[in-house]
């Protein structure tokens, strides 16, 4: 979805770097070792003993599951191959091995076990919170054929004038606010693009261009914690809220921003004081100028109108009775049928994040549908855990894995676990604000994990642009998302604890 954006090239940079990263040839020793033990753990877990797991009634497909979940965690951990591909890999080997499609001589339910369902785990990649994701980048491809989101961006920018300080309050605002409808690796993209004939005005001794270039990715990182469809770990986090079989908390989209929309708020004041204090402009006024604009024809006329419909949609789900996914659909289905949208843009939409939330999905569906969920909380006494010690190590291992690793595939991995520990202690948890607390503050740690350039697509672009050093990086990111942590979490407590979540 990104070869529309201003700012693409920068995308395609950063992508290529990756990419000569992972395949360079020195790099060909390491990948082997890592194959080797991912190999060697998963076999070795799928052929022990069933007794050796200490969890009762384990049955061989379930034992299967617990080497599928190793062989992903350590693929994600060590990024063997890109996260959307170990996803795929997921699911075709809970198809192959686990399911009631799978091979025969494999898959005797009279021998391993209850199967799967195979069309359950299929439709993981066609989830309700799947289509929040397809409608999401819909809307952001449109915004950006029509080149509306250029115009939104300089008509916003517009109020905050000349003064330096003032700017980096405008594009921390702006940026976020971008980031909560579309892919903060997008946003990062075009925002830094127009930052382009600031940094020229600024002087190169000045502290004031380390400013402004990282106040994109922490605006982009911060900003997506704002709304479901902001970034992938608050889609996951709220599919756990909502499943029928789980939770069933009925969350919709605007209860998800009444909450997370004035953290993000207060979070971009907070950043832009810290940005400002630590690295002040030695220039006190810039001039923007910022290219290109909105087509003024029927086609974004018809976006605008859409747009608007759907986000007022969004925030009156529980009003009208259309939940958040179903409106997902609408600018879809308008944009197809006005050639808004045409074959050629579907290729633009960011498959591997959807195939990599997916996998995720299906590994969640395979520890509930087999039962392993279940056994394991017979087995575990996690009813005598502390709460405070799941809030503490949940929020703790999610930031210190999503600052290395995709925080989409810490979520996932971390998710399905923690939707069914905290379903086995119960009440135990209202003395932090209840489950809700434990899931969505995970989504909030992910979205802090700021530190190093490799941490989130949008630190790598800003670090790209060779205005910003790794410990500056570093320093700002570890003050904002230590911050936003902590802010998160209390007022979490709070608003679960007054019975709003």
């Amino acid at each position: 979805m990104f070869k529309s954006f201003t700012g693409f090239h920068l995308v395609e940079a950063y992508h290529k770097v990756r990419y000569e990263k992972r395949f360079h040839p020195n790099k060909v020793f390491n990948k082997t070792t890592q194959v080797l033990i991912v190999l060697f753990v998963t076999l070795l877990l799928w052929n022990l003993p069933t007794t050796a797991f200490g969890i009762e009634d384990l049955t061989v497909v379930q034992q299967r599951i617990i080497a599928i979940f190793a062989f992903a965690t350590l693929m994600w951990l060590m990024e063997v191959v890109p996260s959307w591909a170990t996803s795929v890999a997921i699911i075709g080997m809970m198809l192959l091995f686990t399911s009631d499609s799978g091979i025969k001589w494999m898959c005797n339910p009279e021998k391993v076990g209850d199967l799967l369902s195979y069309k359950g785990i299929m439709a993981c990649f066609a989830d309700p919170v799947i289509m929040l994701f397809i409608g999401g980048f819909i809307l952001a491809i449109a915004a950006t054929k029509t080149g509306l989101d250029a115009q939104l961006a300089k008509a916003l920018l517009k109020p905050f004038g000349r003064k330096s300080d003032n700017v980096l309050l405008g594009f921390l605002l702006i940026t976020g606010l971008f980031s909560m409808f579309v892919s903060n690796t997008a946003t990062a993209a075009m925002m830094l693009t127009f930052l382009t004939p600031v940094f020229k005005q600024l002087p190169p001794e000045g502290k004031g261009r380390i400013a402004m270039a990282l106040s994109i990715p922490v605006a982009a990182n911060l900003g997506g914690m704002g709304t479901p469809i902001g970034t992938p770990p608050n889609t996951i986090a709220l599919k756990y809220l909502n499943d029928p079989e789980g939770l069933n908390m009925g969350m919709g989209f605007g209860e998800w921003m009444m909450f997370m929309l004035p953290l993000v708020i207060v979070l971009l004041f907070i950043s832009w004081y810290i940005l400002k204090t630590l690295f002040p402009f030695s220039q006190k006024t810039v001039e923007l100028k910022i290219e290109g604009g909105m087509k003024k024809n029927t086609q974004t006329y018809i976006v605008i109108v859409t747009f608007i419909v759907t986000v007022l949609l969004w925030l009156t789900d529980k009003l009208t009775g259309i939940n958040s996914y179903t409106v997902a659909l609408i600018p879809f289905v308008v944009f197809a049928l006005t050639g808004i949208i045409t074959k050629y843009d579907l290729e633009e939409i960011n498959w591997s994040v959807i195939w990599m939330v997916a996998g995720g999905f299906a590994l969640g569906y395979g520890l509930n549908a087999s039962g392993l969920a279940a056994n394991a909380v017979k087995s575990i006494p996690f009813g005598e855990f502390s709460p405070i010690l799941i809030l503490l190590l949940s929020g703790i291992i999610c930031y210190a894995l999503s600052n290395f690793i995709s925080n989409s595939a810490t979520a996932a991995l971390l998710m399905p676990i923690l939707a069914f520990v905290c379903g086995a202690m119960g009440d135990k948890l209202a003395a932090i604000g209840g489950t809700p607390t434990i899931l969505i503050g995970v989504a909030v740690a992910a979205s802090s994990a700021m530190v190093l350039p490799i941490s989130t697509p949008p630190n790598a672009l800003a670090y790209a642009t060779n205005l910003v050093k790794q410990n500056d990086m570093a320093k700002i990111g570890l003050i904002v998302g230590i911050i936003s942590m902590v802010l998160g979490y209390i007022m979490l407590y709070f608003i679960a604890k007054a019975g709003v979540l």
